[in-house]
């Protein structure tokens, strides 16, 4: 794909580089880059891929746009708050770079459609923020044979690495299977610093546009660790598993499957809160329990400052941590509904719990978050 004289100008400052020169701009031009996620990750990812000339980008994203989104998520605006996030990303590339062309795929990446979008694009910037959309990334990066830029961040740590590159490891090398929902806090329970995604969606961005110059040293096999508190960053070696469960030697997963959240228990079982009858609530029917005067025990695991943003009516404060020391504080007969901001601690909650003979515990759906959203709008999100 020629330059025109314009994109000379534009791209003058690669063009003085001999690891780009022309002919790795032309490249760059005729590149496809899927991002998964127009959030924390994909912002700084999409900007910098755009801004380099990468000739068309993906995005895979069916969110919309939330005030909380703003302390990190740059490539949004406070005016794009409501709008969806491929709409707001796609108007930021343009006015960035015209020249680049956006395919925007409203919808959720999913074993149903992972293949089409996977096998149209040359490499896949993961920018997801969920351990099953994560493993889903990596497994449909591994059957159809396109690098996995991978990226994740938390608190004041991220970390990087290459992933299903020939000849180099996947991410189910580094964790075979999902953690126990609830064990590793979301981003929106645990909490980020803003800054931390632009370091890390920006390693993501450098990484995808070496692979595509094929110049420098990719992070395949190597997991970049970054501690922003301390501003240290190392590298670990990270081999590939020959037992891997879908790229070694013998692999047992064949084909896309969704990856479901299941919340380790005591005894070292799982609850399935997803599949297993009987141990959730949905909010509507715990407001229709409300109304009727037959509402459960409503136990709120969320930390005091939390609390103190929202919560629903009669809700009784006991931080997660706090649990094990204050279950003596309940009835292990009663019908006891355990909420959270999302579902993810009360689950652990639930789980421990039942654990422990509370047969009545069921853990609410959504958290606070669908109270908010399905029966109390005027309440503040966070």
């Amino acid at each position: 794909m020629d330059l025109t004289s314009a994109e000379r100008q534009r791209y003058s400052r690669h063009l003085l580089l001999p690891e780009v020169g022309e002919e790795g701009q032309r490249r760059l031009k005729g590149a496809r880059v899927l991002c998964v996620g127009a959030g924390g990750l994909g912002s700084p990812a999409l900007l910098y891929l755009a801004a380099a000339g990468v000739g068309t980008l993906g995005i895979v994203d069916f969110d919309r746009v939330d005030v909380t989104n703003l302390q990190r998520q740059i490539i949004h605006h406070t005016s794009d708050v409501g709008r969806s996030k491929l709409a707001s990303a796609r108007d930021k590339i343009a006015a960035l770079n015209p020249d680049v062309r956006v395919e925007a795929f409203e919808e959720p990446f999913a074993a149903t459609n992972a293949k089409r979008l996977v096998e149209a694009f040359d490499l896949v910037v993961d920018g997801t923020d969920n351990f099953p959309a994560r493993y889903l990334v990596n497994d449909a990066c591994v059957l159809y044979g396109r690098p996995n830029v991978w990226g994740s961040i938390q608190r004041f740590e991220g970390q990087a690495a290459v992933f299903a590159a020939p000849g180099g490891p996947c991410y189910r090398c580094l964790h075979p299977e999902p953690p126990a929902a609830g064990l590793v806090p979301s981003c929106a329970e645990a909490g980020v610093l803003g800054v931390l995604p632009g370091v890390v969606g920006t390693i993501q961005a450098t990484e995808a546009i070496k692979w595509i110059l094929g110049v420098g040293e990719p992070l395949v096999g190597r997991l970049l660790l970054y501690d922003a508190s301390r501003m240290r960053f190392r590298t670990i070696t990270l081999p590939k598993d020959p037992d891997c469960p879908i790229c070694g030697t013998r692999p047992s997963i064949s084909d896309l499957r969704e990856v479901g959240a299941e919340c380790a228990t005591k005894n070292g079982g799982t609850h399935n809160f997803s599949q297993e009858t009987g141990t959730a609530m949905t909010v509507t029917e715990l407001k229709a329990r409300i109304d009727s005067g037959t509402a459960p025990v409503i136990v709120d695991v969320r930390e005091p400052w939390e609390a103190a943003i929202c919560g629903i009516p009669g809700a009784r404060l006991i931080p997660l941590g706090e649990l094990p020391g204050r279950l003596g504080e309940l009835d292990p007969s009663a019908e006891i509904v355990m909420q959270c901001k999302s579902g993810r601690r009360s689950a652990q909650a639930v789980a421990m719990l039942r654990d422990r003979g509370f047969t009545g515990a069921v853990n609410l759906t959504g958290g606070i978050l669908q109270w908010i959203s399905e029966i109390d709008p005027s309440l503040p999100r966070y």
